[in-house]
């Protein structure tokens, strides 16, 4: 066999091999999300949950999203998206929550979306906005439950933990930071693009160059003077 067929033969296979394991990777990252990632406690938020379509054969009808019983939050309400019908449904609670104006009975325990399609290949964001934000607690959990035109369900119910062992189907998760973090971080990180020993030099650095500037004029005014004192005695002689 001689070298040339060898290598295509030998690049057909890492073709093949680099399509399935692109073919895996889609589908393994194929799940239902929550972005932006993270929130500040006790705020609020607008926050989007990504729906993907990863059946190669069928269209998303019905998406729900199970809002944490654990952490009820008080104001929900979400976007309206073209060709799809929403139902917010609220549960009372076990034990009544103090929130502004009062004590809070009831919340808002899931969010259905239907009447829409996500075709195979595409996939669809349904907003909602959230707060305030429990201050007590340092993530969301929220159950998702994607409903299939050929009639199956996909549960994305399973606890991510740290990320680590991501599970088959998990959970989309909404991060809680402390308040302020985030505007901390930008801070720390404007100023610590001008360190200030570099600031002090580049100071240094512009006073150094104005003196030799003020000196070299200094001299060509001298050097000036001294030419046109000795232009007047050769004239006058």
């Amino acid at each position: 066999m001689s070298s040339m067929v060898r290598a295509r033969r030998l690049a057909a296979v890492a073709a093949v091999t680099g399509v399935s394991l692109a073919g895996l990777a889609t589908a393994a990252s194929a799940h239902v999300t929550v972005n932006p990632g993270t929130a500040e406690k006790g705020g609020f938020t607008k926050v989007s949950f990504r729906v993907p379509n990863e059946k190669p054969d069928a269209g998303t009808t019905q998406v729900r999203v199970d809002l944490p019983a654990d952490h009820p939050i008080a104001f929900v309400s979400v976007r309206p998206v073209p060709g799809w019908t929403v139902k917010v449904t609220k549960s009372k609670l076990a034990t009544p929550v103090k929130a502004e104006g009062g004590e809070l009975t009831e919340a808002v325990s899931s969010i259905t979306w239907s009447g829409g399609r996500i075709d195979p290949g595409q996939f669809q964001e349904f907003d909602v906005s959230l707060g305030p934000l429990p201050d007590n607690a340092d993530r969301l959990v929220f159950k998702a439950a994607q409903t299939y035109s050929d009639k199956s369900v996909v549960n994305w119910d399973q606890d991510p933990g740290n990320g680590a062992n991501e599970p088959e189907h998990p959970s989309p998760v909404l991060k809680l930071t402390p308040k302020g973090a985030d505007a901390q971080g930008m801070t720390v990180a404007a100023t610590s693009k001008t360190p200030p020993a570099a600031a002090k030099s580049d100071d240094g650095t512009a006073r150094t160059l104005g003196g030799v500037g003020i000196a070299v004029g200094v001299i060509g005014i001298g050097v000036g003077a001294f030419g046109l004192t000795r232009a007047r005695t050769r004239t006058r002689a």
